[in-house]
């Protein structure tokens, strides 16, 4: 539920932010309580976002400094709140600025699904909410019987739909795959707050490239997979991987791995590539597909800076 008060920023700013909290209050309810309120240009505020986690707010900002009167306002508001900068190098927690402090973990809920969020786990807080559609997505197109391969899965939130798309009449099994052991063992924790039983699924550590090649290998296919890879990465050998350069050879690896009327879901956050040169990387990557653009959730009203292609293969 959001809460506001009669606030003491600018007339023009408070009432900017009033509407864009007004605009999403018919998202919000007991199945979703995770969601972008304000979207910065796209609500008449350049650079201020804010994100709200079951009552709990994220404020976000590319300028190292929080606006005063946006602070003010946030201050008034009543909600645990946290400001964090955006694009750092640090990659810093958020820091409090108003409200309650949020020192533990809890859980927040979008379209009934739940996700363990923590404030103190680093720049990023366990789920993307720009990705709520897709995610919405997978699990519609995770039927009984199939598997799903999530790569770069961060804390799990594609791997949870997908399981619980397989749970009428069947069951999806899912893998699930990142470089790092802290998100792997949070994205169990995510399997258990939705009543899954992470001994039911697969969890893998290690690089994608690596892992794609694997399976390839050993001829293991998977119904469905998952490609959101971060702009910029290096390998243990060194070799590095940008979006903008390499996302073809990342989805070649992932058709190869690909059953017979599966689905690939290509997304990527990356501002300087085209979206159509994207969407040619991504037919370069996996000839013959049909490739279906997905829209950003509509919350979103700013800049449309994710690009997800839906692949399909005939």
């Amino acid at each position: 539920m959001i809460r506001t008060k009669n606030d003491i920023a600018t007339p023009v700013m408070s009432q900017n932010l009033q509407n864009a909290l007004q605009k999403r209050t018919s998202t919000l309810g007991s199945e979703t309580n995770a969601l972008r309120l304000v979207d910065g240009d796209g609500d008449g505020l350049p650079g201020i976002f804010l994100d709200t986690f079951a009552d709990r707010w994220v404020v976000s900002t590319r300028d190292p400094h929080l606006p005063t009167e946006i602070k003010a306002w946030l201050k008034q508001q009543g909600h645990s709140t946290y400001w964090k900068q955006l694009d750092q190098h640090e990659k810093e927690s958020p820091s409090h600025i108003a409200g309650p402090p949020q020192k533990d973990a809890f859980l927040a809920s979008e379209s009934g699904v739940r996700y363990r969020i923590d404030f103190q786990a680093g720049y990023s807080q366990g789920i993307f909410l720009d990705q709520r559609l897709n995610r919405q997505r997978v699990r519609e197109h995770s039927a009984s019987g199939k598997t799903v391969l999530n790569t770069f899965a961060y804390t799990g939130a594609f791997s949870v739909c997908a399981a619980l798309g397989g749970e009428n009449g069947g069951a999806t099994t899912t893998t699930t795959l990142d470089l790092s052991q802290v998100y792997l063992d949070w994205a169990k924790e995510n399997f258990r707050a939705n009543d899954l039983d992470p001994a039911d699924h697969y969890f893998c550590k290690g690089d994608t490239f690596h892992w794609l090649k694997r399976f390839a290998r050993q001829g293991r296919g998977f119904d469905g997979i998952i490609l959101d890879p971060p702009t910029f990465s290096r390998d243990d050998k060194g070799k590095v991987f940008r979006v903008e350069k390499d996302y073809h050879r990342l989805v070649k690896l992932a058709y190869a791995c690909l059953a017979p009327g599966g689905w690939i879901l290509c997304c990527t956050n990356c501002r300087k590539l085209d979206p159509r040169d994207f969407a040619q990387m991504v037919r370069q990557g996996a000839p013959g597909c049909q490739v279906t653009p997905l829209p950003m959730p509509p919350e979103y009203t700013g800049e449309n800076y994710l690009k997800s292609l839906w692949v399909e293969k005939k």
